[in-house]
Protein backbone atom coordinates (compact mmCIF):
# COMPACT_ATOMS: atom_id res chain seq x y z
CA UNK A 1 0.00 0.00 0.00
CA UNK A 2 1.20 3.27 -1.26
CA UNK A 3 0.89 6.30 2.38
CA UNK A 4 0.61 8.91 -0.52
CA UNK A 5 -2.71 10.78 0.54
CA UNK A 6 -3.03 8.68 4.07
CA UNK A 7 -3.86 11.14 6.65
CA UNK A 8 -1.40 10.13 9.64
CA UNK A 9 -1.55 11.15 13.29
CA UNK A 10 1.88 11.64 14.34
CA UNK A 11 1.77 10.84 18.36
CA UNK A 12 5.07 11.77 20.22
CA UNK A 13 5.76 10.81 23.96
CA UNK A 14 8.82 11.62 26.18
CA UNK A 15 11.54 9.22 24.99
CA UNK A 16 13.93 11.88 24.91
CA UNK A 17 16.67 10.10 23.33
CA UNK A 18 14.77 8.78 20.08
CA UNK A 19 13.71 12.62 18.76
CA UNK A 20 16.00 12.84 15.95
CA UNK A 21 15.48 9.00 14.56
CA UNK A 22 11.74 10.11 14.84
CA UNK A 23 12.18 13.71 12.89
CA UNK A 24 13.67 11.54 9.92
CA UNK A 25 10.60 9.43 9.92
CA UNK A 26 8.08 11.57 9.98
CA UNK A 27 10.00 13.32 7.16
CA UNK A 28 10.29 10.26 5.16
CA UNK A 29 6.40 9.94 5.36
CA UNK A 30 5.91 13.36 4.14
CA UNK A 31 7.97 12.98 1.59
CA UNK A 32 6.01 9.71 0.61
CA UNK A 33 2.85 12.21 -0.05
CA UNK A 34 1.08 11.40 3.36
CA UNK A 35 -0.47 13.65 5.65
CA UNK A 36 0.99 14.06 8.92
CA UNK A 37 -0.51 15.89 11.87
CA UNK A 38 1.79 16.15 15.08
CA UNK A 39 0.14 15.29 18.47
CA UNK A 40 2.62 15.91 21.61
CA UNK A 41 2.24 14.51 24.96
CA UNK A 42 2.46 17.29 27.80
CA UNK A 43 6.18 16.19 29.05
CA UNK A 44 7.13 16.71 25.32
CA UNK A 45 5.69 20.34 25.42
CA UNK A 46 7.24 20.70 29.16
CA UNK A 47 10.60 19.17 29.34
CA UNK A 48 14.08 20.15 27.83
CA UNK A 49 16.60 17.14 28.12
CA UNK A 50 20.36 16.78 27.33
CA UNK A 51 19.02 15.92 23.86
CA UNK A 52 17.14 19.14 23.15
CA UNK A 53 15.36 22.14 23.70
CA UNK A 54 11.63 20.33 22.78
CA UNK A 55 10.30 23.56 22.02
CA UNK A 56 12.74 23.77 18.86
CA UNK A 57 11.86 20.04 18.27
CA UNK A 58 8.27 20.62 18.43
CA UNK A 59 8.59 23.91 15.81
CA UNK A 60 10.72 21.87 13.56
CA UNK A 61 8.02 18.85 13.39
CA UNK A 62 5.48 21.79 12.79
CA UNK A 63 6.89 23.35 9.98
CA UNK A 64 8.27 19.86 8.61
CA UNK A 65 4.41 18.85 8.56
CA UNK A 66 2.50 21.86 7.80
CA UNK A 67 0.09 21.25 10.43
CA UNK A 68 -0.74 22.64 13.78
CA UNK A 69 -0.17 20.15 16.65
CA UNK A 70 -2.55 19.28 18.63
CA UNK A 71 -1.50 19.98 22.39
CA UNK A 72 -4.49 19.63 24.66
CA UNK A 73 -6.83 16.97 25.55
CA UNK A 74 -9.55 18.81 23.69
CA UNK A 75 -8.14 19.15 20.90
CA UNK A 76 -7.66 15.54 20.68
CA UNK A 77 -11.15 14.64 21.57
CA UNK A 78 -12.59 15.28 18.29
CA UNK A 79 -10.13 13.05 16.54
CA UNK A 80 -13.11 10.17 17.11
CA UNK A 81 -16.09 11.82 16.32
CA UNK A 82 -14.56 13.46 12.96
CA UNK A 83 -12.97 10.31 11.89
CA UNK A 84 -10.21 12.86 10.77
CA UNK A 85 -7.11 10.21 10.58
CA UNK A 86 -6.51 6.61 8.71
CA UNK A 87 -4.10 5.64 10.97
CA UNK A 88 -2.46 6.66 14.24
CA UNK A 89 1.47 6.46 14.95
CA UNK A 90 2.81 6.57 18.81
CA UNK A 91 6.62 7.66 18.02
CA UNK A 92 8.28 7.24 20.70
CA UNK A 93 5.99 4.98 22.67
CA UNK A 94 7.35 5.19 26.40
CA UNK A 95 6.39 2.31 29.12
CA UNK A 96 4.76 4.80 31.10
CA UNK A 97 2.47 5.62 27.63
CA UNK A 98 2.20 1.53 26.95
CA UNK A 99 0.90 1.09 30.58
CA UNK A 100 -1.74 3.23 30.62
CA UNK A 101 -3.03 2.27 26.76
CA UNK A 102 -2.97 -0.98 28.29
CA UNK A 103 -5.17 0.24 31.42
CA UNK A 104 -7.59 2.57 29.25
CA UNK A 105 -6.27 5.35 30.86
CA UNK A 106 -6.36 8.69 28.97
CA UNK A 107 -5.01 11.61 30.60
CA UNK A 108 -2.40 13.26 27.58
CA UNK A 109 -3.56 14.50 24.72
CA UNK A 110 -1.78 11.50 22.75
CA UNK A 111 -3.67 9.17 25.24
CA UNK A 112 -6.83 10.93 24.10
CA UNK A 113 -5.93 10.39 20.70
CA UNK A 114 -5.53 6.63 21.03
CA UNK A 115 -8.81 5.96 22.55
CA UNK A 116 -10.61 8.59 20.26
CA UNK A 117 -9.11 6.45 17.11
CA UNK A 118 -9.28 3.41 18.30
CA UNK A 119 -13.17 3.88 18.50
CA UNK A 120 -13.41 4.50 14.66
CA UNK A 121 -11.73 0.61 14.58
CA UNK A 122 -9.09 2.16 12.67
CA UNK A 123 -5.23 1.42 12.95
CA UNK A 124 -3.12 2.50 15.86
CA UNK A 125 0.97 1.62 15.56
CA UNK A 126 3.60 1.61 18.56
CA UNK A 127 6.82 2.46 18.26
CA UNK A 128 8.40 1.55 21.59
CA UNK A 129 11.07 3.03 23.50
CA UNK A 130 11.36 1.48 26.78
CA UNK A 131 14.11 0.94 29.56
CA UNK A 132 11.97 -1.97 30.98
CA UNK A 133 10.18 -3.58 27.66
CA UNK A 134 11.83 -7.07 29.18
CA UNK A 135 10.22 -6.09 33.01
CA UNK A 136 7.39 -4.48 34.33
CA UNK A 137 6.32 -3.06 30.21
CA UNK A 138 6.19 -6.48 29.42
CA UNK A 139 3.00 -7.62 29.94
CA UNK A 140 1.54 -4.03 28.69
CA UNK A 141 3.33 -5.18 25.45
CA UNK A 142 1.48 -8.60 25.60
CA UNK A 143 -2.02 -7.46 26.05
CA UNK A 144 -1.70 -4.53 23.38
CA UNK A 145 0.03 -7.01 21.16
CA UNK A 146 -3.21 -8.94 21.31
CA UNK A 147 -5.72 -6.03 21.05
CA UNK A 148 -7.82 -5.56 18.09
CA UNK A 149 -6.33 -2.96 15.73
CA UNK A 150 -3.19 -2.09 17.58
CA UNK A 151 -0.02 -2.94 15.68
CA UNK A 152 3.74 -2.76 16.80
CA UNK A 153 6.86 -1.32 14.74
CA UNK A 154 9.75 -4.15 15.19
CA UNK A 155 12.09 -3.98 17.95
CA UNK A 156 14.75 -5.10 19.79
CA UNK A 157 17.40 -4.66 22.17
CA UNK A 158 19.44 -1.92 22.10
CA UNK A 159 22.20 -2.74 25.21
CA UNK A 160 21.77 -5.82 26.07
CA UNK A 161 24.57 -5.64 28.12
CA UNK A 162 24.16 -2.37 30.26
CA UNK A 163 20.76 -2.17 29.86
CA UNK A 164 19.65 -5.96 29.50
CA UNK A 165 15.79 -5.23 29.77
CA UNK A 166 15.58 -1.93 27.16
CA UNK A 167 14.24 -2.09 23.79
CA UNK A 168 13.66 -0.03 21.31
CA UNK A 169 11.31 0.17 18.00
CA UNK A 170 13.68 -0.04 14.40
CA UNK A 171 12.48 3.21 13.47
CA UNK A 172 13.48 2.71 9.65
CA UNK A 173 10.88 0.44 9.31
CA UNK A 174 8.18 2.88 10.49
CA UNK A 175 6.92 3.53 7.13
CA UNK A 176 6.59 -0.04 6.21
CA UNK A 177 4.96 -1.31 9.40
CA UNK A 178 2.21 1.75 8.75
CA UNK A 179 1.41 0.27 5.26
CA UNK A 180 0.57 -3.23 6.57
CA UNK A 181 -1.23 -1.82 9.58
CA UNK A 182 -3.46 0.11 7.09
CA UNK A 183 -4.31 -3.30 5.20
CA UNK A 184 -4.75 -5.05 8.63
CA UNK A 185 -1.14 -6.65 9.35
CA UNK A 186 1.15 -7.32 11.46
CA UNK A 187 4.70 -6.47 9.55
CA UNK A 188 6.88 -9.47 10.87
CA UNK A 189 9.04 -10.30 11.97
CA UNK A 190 7.94 -8.33 15.19
CA UNK A 191 11.72 -8.97 17.41
CA UNK A 192 14.94 -8.07 15.22
CA UNK A 193 18.40 -7.36 16.06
Amino acid sequence: MDLKGKRIGAAVTGSFCTFEQIERQFLALVQAGAFVYPIFSKNVQTIDSRFGDTREFINRITNLTGNEPILTIEEAEPIGPSASLDILLIAPCTGNTLAKLACGITDTPVLMAAKAHLRNLRPLVLSISTNDALGASLKNIGLLMNTKNIYFVPFGQDNPVKKPNSMIARTHLIPETLEEALEGRQIQPVIRT
